[in-house]
């Protein structure tokens, strides 16, 4: 039993839109989540990235090739039921934001965070309306609460899809701000994901690279790219 695995059983998938959205059906019948869920996609974008993934599949699913199900799945099995908890939990990463925390030394890294960081602090409060303050070291101090407010109802506002991906855009780089700058295309998403790793990259120039380390880096780096991927698609236009 242990060694059963799904098999392709369809011929056809198709695209099909309704009151609620898209659809993806195989044979003429609709994909459904693991929690036995209407798989209905907000945009036809977004349910065209599944379907591909379906379409691919040959004699044995292979989840691991199928993302973009794997979002849609999480959006509506898991966001749907618990979109504050999800977004509040992201919303705190403002309060604590990667780019707020700077070394004190050497002054080489201070230099580096301060040219490359500050910018997107600055971006933060010009395009978001929330000012952040940047400090030395890595004890925490509360940012101003106005600006936390509007960090944390701009998260809220999300939808389902687009929370589930700002979650992997949040999470994977450690910072809010960055979240936002991906989702809202304020820079190539490979420029921001490089602030993100900006301590790694200096740490790999002093001390060479860790093998394990940068596979690693390259793993969350595709998954980086693919929820700015996810939050694009799921835009209703």
């Amino acid at each position: 039993m242990g060694d059963w695995k799904a098999k392709r059983f369809w011929k056809t998938v198709d695209v099909v839109s309704g009151d609620d959205g898209f659809a993806v059906v195989l044979d003429g019948r609709p994909v459904k989540t693991p929690a036995k869920r209407p798989l209905q996609l907000p945009t036809r974008r977004l349910a065209e990235a599944v379907a591909v993934e379906w379409d691919a599949q040959e004699d044995v699913i292979n989840p691991a090739t199928m993302p973009a199900t794997r979002t849609a799945n999480a959006a509506l099995d898991k966001v749907s039921i618990q979109h504050a908890e999800v977004a509040e939990m992201l919303a705190a990463y403002g309060d604590s934001d990667l780019l707020c925390y700077r070394a004190e030394s050497p002054e080489e890294l201070v230099a580096r965070q301060a040219a490359h960081w500050d910018p997107m602090l600055a971006w933060a409060e010009a395009t978001l309306g929330a000012p952040l303050a940047s400090r030395t070291g890595v004890m925490h101090i509360p940012q101003a609460a106005d600006s936390i407010s509007v960090l944390r109802a701009r998260t809220h506002a999300l939808s389902d899809f687009e929370l589930a991906a700002f979650h992997d855009l949040v999470s994977l780089s450690g910072s809010l701000v960055l979240g936002f700058a991906t989702a809202l295309k304020a820079r190539p998403v490979d420029e921001l994901w490089a602030l993100s790793r900006l301590d790694e990259t200096w740490q790999e120039e002093q001390w060479g690279e860790d093998d394990d380390a940068t596979a690693l880096a390259l793993v969350k780096r595709e998954a980086f790219v693919h929820a700015d991927r996810m939050f694009a698609l799921a835009q209703v236009e």
